[in-house]
């Protein structure tokens, strides 16, 4: 089953520069131009569909690998060794119609507006969403809520850790979107509940709330990134079909506790109650008219920090 990236019309690290090469290739046919560069270990085979975009070609690689220095930057390598990446077009502007394939190492397939201007290219978060799937197991369809969780929470943070984003920014979109995925009546669990918000939202909030229990009980010192970092590690690519219980036991071992399979023990049956106004002022997240503001007096304020890629103990 391919994983996929909406468009809501509905609504560690390593030194960049010197892993990221650029190839250009021979176009493969008058309308296509291929591309090829590595980063992180791994390479990146780009065909776009040149002769109906206006978009510069210069101007969709530096997209392309905006997203790929931000996968890399969190979980220190890109996490498939090839990626074959194929960029379409339609009338229009923004990003659309985004699907994540286990094949060959990974296949994205990804299309843009033939007007998209270059700012909309450099804010577009839905190739980034797209490449953090190739990071984790394919899963059962009940757990397809962590798949889509995962991305949905990891994406921004990635961005933020390559500095193509704001920690503000993305603490005003949780503060804002967080609440989507909320259990409403009728509702059955993650496992079983399969709306669009439980499964986008409701995910991202268990990510969130698992990366805030581990950094609390490890003292700041580990977080759902090192979890994930170590189910990539292990083979936990989109390829290879895990059951969930295998990556989040690969991912408790790795932060020294039980935490995400604690959580899924509460979450994945019954619908859980998430306290999400106690949750933001003890992170010290405080929405505002502009947006949001940082009380870095909270108790929970080095964990916030800490989220984002600054460690404060």
């Amino acid at each position: 089953m391919p994983r996929t990236g909406y468009l809501l019309d509905f609504g560690r690290f390593v030194p960049i520069g010197m892993l990221l090469l650029l190839f250009p290739l021979l176009s493969a046919t008058a309308e296509e131009m291929t591309s090829t560069f590595v980063i992180g270990g791994a390479r990146i085979d780009v065909t776009i569909d040149a002769g109906k975009l206006d978009v510069a070609q210069t101007e969709l690689m530096r997209w392309v690998k905006s997203a790929a220095e931000s996968v890399t930057a969190y979980y220190s390598r890109f996490p498939v060794p090839r990626l074959a990446l194929r960029i379409a077009s339609f009338e229009g502007t923004g990003v659309r119609h985004g699907q994540t394939f286990g094949r060959d190492g990974g296949l994205i397939t990804i299309s843009v507006g033939h007007k998209t201007p270059p700012a909309q290219l450099a804010e577009d978060w839905m190739l980034t969403h797209e490449m953090v799937h190739l990071a984790f197991p394919s899963l059962e369809r009940n757990h397809h809520w962590m798949e889509e969780g995962l991305s949905t929470y990891v994406e921004p943070i990635a961005r933020i850790r390559a500095g193509h984003w704001t920690a503000r920014q993305m603490w005003m979109d949780l503060v804002r979107d967080l609440p989507k995925g909320l259990p409403e009546e009728g509702d059955k669990g993650l496992d079983n509940t399969h709306t669009w918000g439980r499964t986008y939202w409701g995910g991202a909030l268990f990510c969130l709330l698992a990366d805030v229990e581990i950094r609390k009980r490890t003292g700041n010192a580990k977080g759902l990134q090192d979890a994930l970092g170590a189910i990539n590690r292990a083979g936990g690519t989109i390829e290879a079909d895990w059951p969930l219980e295998r990556a989040f036991e690969i991912g408790d071992k790795a932060t020294d506790g039980s935490t995400l399979m604690e959580l899924y023990d509460q979450m994945a049956l019954k619908p859980e109650a998430v306290d999400l106004p106690h949750l933001w002022a003890q992170l010290g997240v405080r929405a505002n008219g502009r947006g949001v503001a940082m009380d870095d007096q909270a108790p929970w304020a080095a964990i916030r920090s800490g989220i984002c890629g600054v460690i404060k103990r």
